[in-house]
């Protein structure tokens, strides 16, 4: 009986490895496009420009999937997505990936049949307060009225940190990022929460960004990154896999710039594995051999992805933080690609 049981659990994995082999990876080569769910629109993050063309950290994000994939890094839709609108779209299959600075809580870990691939942004909660109110603190928002966007992480976290102090405070909820701006901007409430990272792109957005201040504290953890579906796990390893690699490159010292010279002379077994001249990687996920050094070529590895898009020379100017290498002061850290 033992035996039997084995056998067939065994059967039952190769059939289930079969099928998530045959699921959205194959769709993707078919299709011949990557279908991205992203926020619709987020300073540094997601952001088309006039002529449609989208920018982002999380837009990165989905090209260097589309490059690992595709060999292309341009072959990606983008569909923008409200908070309320993201998970339904990942769970029915409008999308192939949800890149759109999304919390990764266990709940939506467990409950909502999806899977985050990992954390392409260590971020936390914070407020955005008029400079005009004179708040130095959070602490100092006792009785404020604070603008909130619907279906996100921040409504809980706001009642907590209020619960947690002693103070009350009133929701303004919006559905949008843009709408739960523009309140803040008329004057609808004292204060705006949300993960600092995109008080930030909040700020830059405003009439006067210098009208307002982001307070220093940090009430939450917001791990950020991209989803996909559960019981797809070709696909969740390409997507994971694709995310480690980049923080691997960074560590290694491959770049946009210097891959195709450490492609022909590199004598680093860590480099060759990763640009597929030694130990195909690609192959165990039913990629090519230059899938990475695809992905390295036309986005770059983690910390050119970081610069471009939300770094100190940007108008957001964000720094490194917590998102630094583990070995630079930071906590990105890769499980070793071999």
């Amino acid at each position: 009986m033992r035996k039997s049981i084995t056998i067939f659990g065994i059967v039952a994995a190769s059939m289930i490895a079969a099928t998530a082999q045959a699921g959205t990876l194959e769709d993707v080569k078919a299709r011949g496009v990557l279908s991205c769910g992203v926020n619709n629109g987020l300073p540094g993050f997601s952001q088309p420009d006039e002529k449609n063309n989208w920018t982002g950290l999380d837009v990165d994000t989905c090209r260097a999937v589309a490059a690992a994939v595709l060999g292309d890094a341009n072959k990606v839709s983008f569909k923008p997505l409200t908070a309320k609108e993201r998970f339904t779209a990942l769970q029915s299959g409008e999308v192939d990936i949800l890149s759109r600075n999304t919390t990764w809580t266990q709940t939506r870990d467990t409950s909502l049949g999806l899977k985050y691939a990992g954390v392409n942004y260590y971020d936390g909660q914070g407020f955005l307060a008029h400079k005009a109110l004179g708040v130095k603190s959070a602490k100092d928002l006792d009785g404020a009225s604070v603008c909130i966007q619907a279906g996100t992480t921040t409504e809980l976290n706001v009642a907590d940190y209020f619960r947690l102090h002693g103070m009350k405070y009133s929701s303004v909820v919006f559905d949008t990022a843009d709408q739960t701006r523009e309140g803040f901007e008329a004057g609808r409430c004292d204060t705006l929460t949300s993960d600092q990272s995109q008080l930030y792109a909040i700020r830059s957005k405003m009439a006067d960004p210098t009208s307002a201040v982001v307070l220093p504290e940090v009430i939450s953890k917001e791990p950020l990154g991209p989803v996909v579906r559960q019981g797809d796990d070709a696909w969740f390893n390409i997507v994971r896999w694709t995310l480690f690699m980049q923080i691997e490159a960074e560590e290694l010292g491959i770049t946009s710039a210097n891959v195709d010279d450490l492609k022909a002379n590199t004598t680093n077994p860590g480099i060759k594995r990763i640009l597929g001249t030694e130990d195909n990687a690609g192959e165990r996920m039913g990629l090519s051999a230059d899938w990475a050094y695809n992905a390295i070529k036309q986005v770059g590895n983690y910390g050119e992805m970081f610069d471009r898009n939300v770094g100190p020379a940007t108008p957001l100017a964000i720094a490194r933080g917590l998102n630094a290498l583990w070995s630079n002061g930071g906590i990105q850290y890769a499980p070793p690609l071999r």
